[in-house]
């Protein structure tokens, strides 16, 4: 069976950046996903479409069919008030490199990384932490498979149900942020990075 639309594959990789690897998916742990429902960048997608399980991959994603070019204009201050949770001022949220979720004036959760603190600001970098980087994945296909009814409906862990209630999509995430899954982020409910 070829990876394709509808289709559960489940894949192994690992992912290097400037000559580091950042992430990778094991046997043990590798990435499931439905494919053709948008959850991985688009040209992951395409690379791996059409490969058979036990084939191998290895491919480039330049940054603009990756997550972007860093722009400067996404890093920027914002008071210190607005890490105040029920009137308490979270000094554990104000660390440089620490991931923090943020709303924006759309109202949506969005990703933003501390880059600095001030006396009265805190710089934020709303880039994501792949911007500008050239992505280079190498991996195998562990098995593919029809998804179910249920998986096409309700996601594969269950990132396409409403967020259950209590579920504010504040969650701490080191890449997740909230409730459509992309990625292996732990916030809310499903880690989704979303600019």
């Amino acid at each position: 069976m070829k990876i394709e639309k509808n289709k559960v594959a489940v894949v192994t990789y690992e992912l290097e950046v400037d000559g580091k690897t950042v992430d990778r998916a094991t046997r043990e742990k590798p990435l499931e996903y439905i494919h053709g429902m948008h959850m991985l960048i688009p040209k992951f997608e395409a690379e791996v479409a059409g490969l058979s399980e036990g084939e191998a991959f290895a491919f480039t994603i330049d940054p603009e069919e990756g997550y972007g070019p860093y722009e400067e204009k996404r890093k920027f201050d914002v008071p210190k008030s607005a890490f105040t949770v029920n009137g308490e001022l979270r000094e554990d949220l104000m660390q440089p490199g620490r991931t923090v979720p943020m709303i924006n004036a759309s109202g949506h959760v969005v990703n933003a990384t501390v880059v600095a603190v001030k006396e009265d600001a805190v710089t934020l970098d709303f880039n994501h932490p792949m911007a500008g980087k050239t992505l280079h994945f190498r991996g195998e296909v562990v098995s593919v498979r029809d998804a179910t009814g249920k998986e096409l409906t309700e996601g594969l862990h269950g990132e396409f149900l409403p967020p259950e209630e209590g579920c504010h999509c504040h969650g701490k995430g080191h890449g997740g942020g909230c409730c459509h899954g992309e990625g292996h982020g732990d916030g809310c409910c499903h880690g989704h990075h979303e600019a």
